[in-house]
């Protein structure tokens, strides 16, 4: 690997040669690997095909999924989420006892390899949320019930908010159609300095369609200041967690 050193620098190919930024400064390395052609023939590079089938059924169902969880993830200051989420995709599809390797699908694994996922790795909703949940799953709804709760005691707030908002989210997903669909209750805007009373945060689940589902509680701050919110350290404390999974097909 050659490193530039001019005050010319490049980025990009140049002929069989790669130029490129890292932390390190600007680097070039010449192109190499095996033809694509080799690769998709060869039957030396069965097993790489087997990968690449595998890695693009994870990939295209990894953003299927984080899609339709978009309205969580926006709000979520967890700049690996992503790959975690597709790590734990990964698992979910070599989970499948049904297909062959190099066949092996997310739609046929164990969805259950999602429940208690942690969407903010730096902020867990079990440090975030100190009381007890009640979680009624029934056919039509995914139901959440909510203490009453003395925020300042039962919520790590963080420095500068001034309200929170607790919300359950229940997607769905068709992996082989490619759709997906999204229900969401919440509290709201809630000042930190009002008692809250108990309540049920119901997810209608006549809402969503598809073959798998995820239903996901989440909490966020904010700064209310002047009738206009404002994120608190972009979302480094929020936190939001797969309670329930489940799936049709």
């Amino acid at each position: 690997m050659a490193k530039q050193t001019g005050i010319i620098t490049l980025k990009g190919p140049v002929g069989r040669l790669s130029f490129y930024k890292t932390k390190d400064g600007y680097l070039a390395r010449e192109k190499g690997g095996v033809e694509k052609s080799r690769i998709m023939n060869d039957p030396r590079f069965a097993r790489t095909r087997e990968n690449i089938r595998e890695f693009t059924d994870n990939a295209n169902a990894s953003k299927l999924l984080r899609d339709a969880l978009r309205p969580v993830i926006s709000q979520i200051g967890d700049k690996r989420l992503n790959l975690r989420i597709t790590q734990s995709m990964m698992q979910v599809l070599k989970s499948d006892l049904v297909n062959v390797r190099g066949d092996r699908r997310v739609k046929e694994g164990d969805w259950n390899l999602l429940k208690d996922l942690e969407m903010n790795a730096g902020s867990s909703l079990g440090s975030t949320l100190f009381f007890e949940l009640g979680i009624n799953d029934t056919p039509a709804a995914w139901e959440l019930t909510l203490p009453a709760f003395t925020p300042q005691d039962m919520i790590a707030i963080p420095n500068g908010a001034t309200h929170y908002k607790i919300t359950a989210t229940g997607v769905g997903v068709d992996f082989d159609l490619g759709t997906r669909s999204v229900f969401s209750a919440g509290t709201g805007s809630v000042s930190i300095l009002d008692p809250a009373l108990s309540q049920t945060l119901t997810v209608d689940k006549t809402q969503l369609s598809g073959t798998h589902y995820v239903f996901v509680l989440s909490v966020e701050f904010v700064q209310l200041v002047n009738g206009v919110e404002y994120a608190i350290n972009n979302g480094a404390h929020n936190a939001a967690k797969m309670l329930s999974v489940s799936k049709t097909s």
